[in-house]
């Protein structure tokens, strides 16, 4: 090798070395890592059940396929299904493990909450975990909401927070969950705290007894981008699966201490587990209703 061919090879060398060091800067390596160990896994604590256990259809039987308590439901052209626990609970934790559907799933709503919208039509609370479907290549939408006396009807005051996982939703079941109590709402994926509602005053805050409910459905009007991509059936059905159901909560008129998902056993987070939930709104964080300039803030005082 001459001495003008060495002096070259070395320059490409080192200038091929700046290039993977800055693509290992720029690259979002944090998201690949996930959050830092909340230091306490409080599913551990509850146990499992399967599906009749705890649950019945609610509507779209034909769309629902129960297989050694493990649920699939889907949406296709003609409906999709929904399921809702056997009794009302005051307060608990409720969870389970989802497995999304990948590919094109625009405006197909699936989703695990709580509510009370048939003892109270119009006038209802919910607690809610969404997952808005998407187009490929883009991530799923996880939405946390919590409505107080509303129905979503244009007069109710929606306190939606939502994420994009530091995961792929579609490749494995992960763990879903909703502590509710008299004092906080707390969400979590598997056992990382993402969100914390604490009750501020009466006026903002679910007290009523509610179901636990899931469910698939077409929301193209509003589920992806606002609208702006909707269901196309040429994909369906667009299926959902749910196993390792959790129902360990206090039911309507029975008297029981709330559980907790905090090492202390009382309300709250743990330092450590505080930390997870900031280091997941600070990276996955796509949208907070409290930080919206578009939203009219005196009806949520909680801000």
């Amino acid at each position: 090798m001459s001495l003008h061919s060495f002096f070259l090879f070395k320059s490409l060398h080192f200038s091929l070395l700046i290039i993977i060091i800055m693509i290992g800067f720029t690259s979002p390596s944090i998201s690949a890592q996930g959050p830092p160990s909340p230091g306490y896994y409080p599913s551990s604590r509850f146990g499992s059940i399967g599906f009749d256990q705890g649950f019945r259809n609610l509507w779209g039987p034909q769309h629902q396929r129960l297989d050694r308590g493990s649920l699939t439901i889907w949406l296709d052209k003609s409906a999709g299904s929904g399921f809702k626990s056997l009794r009302p609970y005051q307060s608990g934790y409720f969870s389970a493990s989802i497995k999304l559907q990948p590919g094109y799933t625009a405006g197909v709503d699936t989703s695990f909450y709580l509510s009370n919208n048939e003892a109270h039509p119009g006038n209802h609370d919910e607690i809610d975990i969404e997952f808005l479907g998407t187009t490929p290549g883009k991530p799923y939408t996880l939405q946390t909401n919590v409505f107080v006396r509303g129905s979503g009807d244009g007069n109710v005051i929606g306190r939606e927070m939502k994420f994009h996982l530091w995961f792929d939703p579609t490749q494995n079941f992960h763990n879903y969950a909703i502590l509710w109590t008299p004092s906080e709402i707390i969400f979590l994926v598997d056992d990382v705290p993402i969100r914390r509602y604490p009750r501020k005053s009466d006026a903002t805050y679910p007290l009523r007894p509610m179901w636990v409910y899931g469910s698939i459905w077409d929301a193209s009007p509003w589920a992806t981008e606002n609208g702006k991509y909707k269901a196309d059936y040429q994909y369906a059905p667009f299926v959902g699966r749910y196993t390792n159901f959790r129902l360990s909560g206090c039911t309507s008129g029975g008297s029981c201490n709330p559980p907790s998902v905090s090492p202390s056993g009382a309300g709250g987070l743990s330092r450590q587990q505080n930390s997870a939930m900031a280091w997941v709104q600070r990276n996955h964080m796509v949208y907070d209703y409290c930080s919206d300039p578009k939203r009219d803030h005196t009806h949520t005082p909680e801000c």
